[in-house]
């Protein structure tokens, strides 16, 4: 069993940053890929990006492709996104989850076993 938990989300001005984190427990992170989904209101949960268990792959979102990293670190079990040059659209609470998975399936939803409790980012314009 491994339990997620999202930190690091709030409130900033377009063009700000932002830097989410998902602290894992349980053994064997490295072993999974994580990734971060997001929710708007009114939206179907969406992908934003990917990372392998190693850390040598990544995979982003066009939305969010060269504003947004994912990193992780495997020692401290946790996984980060630090998101630059804010848009109002990426209002939404966004999710990190753990999937036991091929790096092929890494942009689907129901390929990830389990999901943090959601932290909200509100960016203003």
């Amino acid at each position: 069993q491994v339990q997620l938990v999202d930190t690091g989300g709030g409130l900033v001005q377009a063009g700000g940053s932002l830097r989410l984190s998902c602290a894992a427990s349980g053994r064997a992170f490295s072993i999974f890929v994580m990734g971060w989904f997001r929710q708007a209101p009114g939206k179907e949960r969406e992908f934003v990006a990917a990372i392998s268990g190693g850390g040598s792959s990544t995979d982003y979102a066009n939305s969010v492709k060269g504003r947004f990293t994912i990193s992780r670190d495997n020692a401290k079990n946790t996984v980060y996104l630090q998101m630059n040059s804010l848009k109002p659209e990426d209002t939404a609470v966004y999710y990190c989850a753990a999937g036991h998975t091929s790096w092929g399936y890494r942009r689907l939803e129901n390929q990830y076993d389990y999901w943090g409790q959601g932290t909200q980012v509100t960016v203003s314009s």
